[in-house]
């Protein structure tokens, strides 16, 4: 049997010519692999279910670095992923009114010219000094996928890969929400690039603002540019050769670069946090990014938010306050029904069992089995989704025409405390209510995600591709 090899240049081109079908049909794939990971058992005899999936294990060396170990099985075959990832030092974006502050703004240009490949900015002309960051924390290592039969399959590049499969699975609920126009997005990195250019895809006309609040503004530009010339970039990003015909053209909204340092940051950070519709947090924080206060009292609870939390992934690593959580699962109060957006009475994870025990978000907020649900509840099988779409023609329903839909997932706790099941109420607070994902991360999503972009890479002549191997 053949065996790909798909280098991090390979990746990152295969990646940057997915079209937006694509990115429906991998999200849909990896729907599909959640939801059976959710609701599968081992009578069912499918590969994606959860006793199939080991927890990862985690080897930590006194340099300070982690190397984990992340087994899966899924219905196509089995595949290990090995990263490396350094221990952040502090790395969190420090929200004390006592801190200094740096805020800079990048204004885009509201028509760009049509033959135009890079966004243009205002940019003041006395940019302070970057901060140092933290050590950097994008995976190094690899995914190996063998077949149903354990023969070897491909052997590819984590360290794109890692960060892709995380958005995608992110904006499976943000692609539902009703509005999207205030993007703010915590960090700079790899992470924060896929959520970022995931989003524009699949909803970029209606993003009109895009906020990037990092430690460094060099750090937040260079991720811009790279977003809009994925083939000739700054570093710390390697150029890619991505073929004209395949690049996408992404959505220009208004772009703000909001960094620490300065005395009007705490004031910028409130009320862009409050603005926010979305908010994506891709940082490795051991601290909350933000007061819980923005969100939580009476002028926060306003509008409904989308939050994804992906950054942290130990027990003591942090990006949300966890009043943020306790209130996102508590009771309804009846008196602020009319008044507040509404409350799920539960945090949507990728995982039950590894976020109970590494999501630092869930832990220390002291939050259990019933207050958290796993996303692979809450959405359809493509087969499903089809069929309710066929159903559903003339009757003008709110159905996409393709990608991830949404399903009627587990009993969600009510305002009386009690279980019930779930009826419209849970898609209204799916779509416009104040949600919160967390993922930590599944070998399953390498290995499913991996598969397919392999299959992609070999239909496009993507790699290198050993025979007899």
């Amino acid at each position: 049997m053949p065996l790909t090899i798909l280098s991090d240049s390979d990746v990152r081109s295969l990646l940057h010519s997915l079209t937006k079908q694509d990115i429906l049909d991998l999200q849909q794939s990896l729907a599909d692999a959640l939801h059976y990971y959710s609701t599968s058992t081992e009578e069912d005899a499918n590969g994606c279910c959860s006793s199939y999936q080991p927890m990862r294990t985690a080897l930590k060396r006194s340099d300070g670095q982690t190397t984990l170990f992340m087994p899966a099985s899924s219905n196509d075959g089995l595949g290990v992923k090995i990263v490396t990832l350094s221990e952040p030092c502090g790395g969190s974006i420090d929200a004390s009114p006592m801190s200094p502050f740096d805020s800079l703004s990048l204004s885009s240009t509201s028509a760009p010219s049509a033959g135009s490949s890079t966004a243009a900015f205002d940019v003041p002309a006395d940019i302070p000094p970057s901060i140092n960051s933290s050590q950097s924390t994008s995976p190094k290592g690899s995914l190996t996928l063998l077949d149903k039969t354990g023969s070897p399959r491909a052997l590819v590049n984590a360290e794109e890969i890692t960060a892709f499969r995380t958005a995608l699975a992110s904006t499976m609920l943000f692609k539902k929400r009703t509005n999207v126009h205030d993007l703010v997005v915590f960090g700079a990195g790899k992470q924060a690039y896929w959520h970022i250019r995931l989003a524009l895809l699949l909803r970029g006309p209606e993003i009109h603002h895009l906020n990037i609040i990092n430690r460094t503004f060099d750090t937040a530009h260079a991720l811009i540019e790279r977003l809009y010339n994925p083939s000739v970039t700054p570093a710390p990003f390697p150029p890619i050769n991505i073929p004209t015909a395949e690049t996408t053209d992404l959505a220009r909204p208004n772009i703000s670069i909001i960094t620490s340092a300065h005395n009007e940051y705490a004031r910028l950070l409130k009320s862009t946090v409050r603005a926010s519709s979305v908010i994506f947090c891709t940082t490795p924080s051991l601290a909350p990014l933000f007061p819980a206060e923005y969100l939580t009292n009476t002028e926060g609870r306003k509008k409904g938010r989308y939050i994804a939390a992906i950054g942290s992934y130990k027990a003591h690593m942090i990006e949300l306050h966890p009043d943020i959580l306790r209130q996102a699962v508590a009771p309804q109060h009846g008196h602020h029904h009319h008044k507040h957006a509404q409350q799920g009475g539960a945090v949507v994870v990728d995982s039950v069992e590894a976020c109970l025990k590494e999501a630092g978000e869930i832990i220390q907020a002291g939050l259990g089995g019933r207050e958290v649900v796993e996303i692979g509840e809450l959405v359809m099988l493509k087969r499903d989704a089809e069929r309710k779409r066929l159903q559903a023609t003339g009757q003008g329903t709110a159905l996409d025409g393709s990608g991830v839909e949404l399903g009627e997932g587990k009993k969600m706790k009510g305002s009386d405390g009690k279980e019930h099941k779930a009826d419209s109420g849970l898609m209204e607070w799916l779509q416009r209510g104040n949600v919160i994902y967390k993922s930590v991360g599944l070998g399953l999503m390498d290995v499913v995600v991996g598969g397919d972009l392999v299959r992609l890479a070999d239909e496009r002549g993507v790699g290198t591709m050993i025979e007899n191997f």
